[in-house]
């Protein structure tokens, strides 16, 4: 909140419009997204809260005056569960509810408690099934016990499902692990404040370990999460705040990821990391094949980060919704990948759909004392005529990474794509090119197969962020291209 009635919701600056029906806050006008924003009620536990408390309850007042149960966004399955959660967590910081804010809480849990979003799976029911344990844990009686022990059971049958033996959230995005991870953190203090649920605690302690594990290994050096799938800044916590929760909650200190290769096998990512150099590289599926909502088209892409910076990046995501620049977000020429005939590598439609996916097949990696090979095909372009098969190659020698993508069948037009991050200037002469910022040379590359050109990007690292970049496009040549990276020093 940035005032009595005005908000900032994924950089998009709004007020309630008290004239409008509803008391605005069912607002047409403003996205889905912004409007279930608005019925969290985040801002009731966020920085300095407490600066804000007179602004807090005049809002809960008019949001209890203008949405009666059952109507409207703020009753949805989704904002009806985060809003529950926070307001708990304001009174357990002593926040007060009015008699008839208390009752309503209850309506809510009640109403929740009924339209629990199995069909959606995934986070939403993560979610779900947190609002009940807190609410069950809030109230006293056997209605609140019994949902308390519905949120468990929830609990109990999809965390061994949704949470990959790797500690990856099988959704595979890691902003939506940052969020669920947040869930189980929250679900043990919870735990620890009622001194309820001792089996809840077990399920969830044994899960919350490996997740923070996972985060600290999909993370860049300037601290932030890849963007890998549905996947931007500013909507989970940071991995550094989660991992503050943690030991906040007894849970210790983890270790930082080492150097050298590491194989996230159940999710299918791989790090590789040396002297301030950091690969992030995608063979994954794209999801659930159940529910692959927050999947983007971006089979073997690989971000790339050097000297603390990051330099290769995929296009990030900035808004949810049916529009065509969702589709594109979401389509394979906005990341570090391969498109054949322009097309997309697995079928991604309407805003969270995917019909036919990629399947990465033929994972290697060989490494000996002065070289390591990750090579991993895909089939999602075996719609096309003759079938071809997508196969990439990284090759890491010395300080030098090589990226060769071969395309099997006969000769299509296929084109590499390689993102920069903004900030960083491209160049090119000949088959040598170079990124550069601030008069300093970030990267140099070498054209080894195939054809450069550099065009105007756009690069989006939150919601409502667009921010201008560069990518460099690497058309193959009888289907084979290769690009040499030069890691660190120039290519000579």
């Amino acid at each position: 909140m940035v005032g009595p009635n005005s908000f900032v919701f994924l950089n998009e600056a709004g007020a309630l419009d008290r004239r409008r029906p509803g008391g605005g806050w069912d607002d047409p006008q403003r996205s889905k997204l912004w409007r279930y924003n608005l019925d969290y009620f985040d801002d009731l536990n966020a920085e300095n809260a407490q600066t804000r408390r007179e602004w807090h309850s005049a809002l809960l007042a008019g949001w209890l005056e203008h949405n009666p149960p059952g109507r409207g966004t703020g009753w949805e399955p989704y904002p009806t569960a985060l809003r529950i959660v926070n307001w708990i967590k304001a009174v357990q910081d002593g926040f007060v509810l009015s008699p008839d804010a208390l009752h309503n809480l209850a309506v809510q849990t009640r109403w929740l408690s009924r339209r629990i979003e199995h069909h959606l799976s995934g986070n939403h029911l993560i979610a779900n099934a947190k609002a009940l344990c807190f609410a069950g844990a809030f109230f006293e009686g056997s209605e609140a016990g019994a949902w308390f022990e519905r949120g468990w059971r929830i609990l109990a049958r999809e965390l061994p499902e949704q949470i990959l033996a790797d500690g990856g959230h099988y959704e595979l995005s890691p902003m939506y692990h940052s969020l669920v991870l947040e869930d189980l953190l929250d679900l043990l203090a919870i735990a620890q404040r009622f001194g309820v649920g001792a089996h809840l605690r077990s399920l969830i302690e044994a899960r919350i370990a490996p997740m923070r594990q996972w985060l600290s290994t999909l993370r860049h050096p300037d601290g932030e999460i890849g963007f890998f799938n549905d996947a931007a800044l500013g909507v989970a916590p940071t991995p550094a705040a989660l991992e503050a929760y943690a030991q906040r909650s007894g849970l210790g200190s983890i270790a930082p990821p080492a150097d050298g290769l590491l194989h996230l096998q159940d999710s299918g990512y791989l790090r590789w990391a040396r002297d301030g150099a950091v690969l992030l590289i995608d063979v994954a599926q794209v999801g659930p094949d159940h529910q692959p909502g927050h999947a983007h088209a971006d089979t073997l892409c690989f971000e790339l980060s050097l000297g603390g910076q990051r330099v290769l990046v995929n296009s990030g995501t900035s808004e949810y919704g049916t529009s065509p620049e969702r589709l594109r977000q979401r389509g394979t020429a906005a990341h570090n990948t391969l498109t054949i005939d322009d097309s997309n590598s697995s079928e991604v439609w309407s805003g969270f759909r995917v019909g036919r996916r990629a399947r990465p097949q033929d994972l290697r990696i060989e490494a000996s004392v002065d070289r390591l090979t990750i090579s991993a095909g895909h089939n999602g372009y075996r719609h096309l005529p003759d079938r071809p098969v997508h196969q990439r190659t990284w090759r890491l020698d010395g300080n030098e990474l090589t990226i060769v993508d071969e395309v099997s069948g006969p000769v299509r037009f296929a084109e590499a794509h390689y993102h920069f991050a903004p900030g960083l200037q491209l160049a090119v002469d000949g088959t040598r090119g170079w990124a550069e910022c601030c008069a300093r040379i970030v990267l140099q590359w070498r054209v080894l197969e195939g054809t450069a050109r550099i065009l105007s990007d756009t690069h989006h690292p939150r919601f409502g962020v667009t921010l201008p970049s560069q990518r460099l496009i690497l058309s193959c040549d009888n289907n084979y291209a290769a690009l040499l990276v030069k890691l660190t020093e120039r290519i000579t």
